[in-house]
């Protein structure tokens, strides 16, 4: 199949797949923030600051997906 092609969503597939990589790297991050919560309250800060990290890493992955996105989103892509 290629690059560009539209699949059955009807969106380039190189669009469809930046914006499942934005939802679930965000959605990932909302979920740590429980995961920091329930280690916290387990009293397990190395545990809490693991989840921290991940959630950070992710948040630095939707950041440049949505970057990525948009420059496609303005070239027409």
């Amino acid at each position: 199949m290629a690059a560009d092609s539209k699949g059955n969503t009807g969106t380039a597939d190189v669009t469809y797949n930046l914006v499942s990589i934005l939802f679930h790297a965000l959605q990932g991050a909302e979920t740590y923030d429980q995961f920091v919560r329930d280690a916290e309250q387990s009293g397990d800060q190395d545990l809490a600051q693991f989840f921290r990290t991940v959630k950070q890493e992710d948040e630095r992955r939707a950041e440049q997906a949505k970057r990525l996105l948009g420059q496609r989103l303005q070239q027409g892509q």
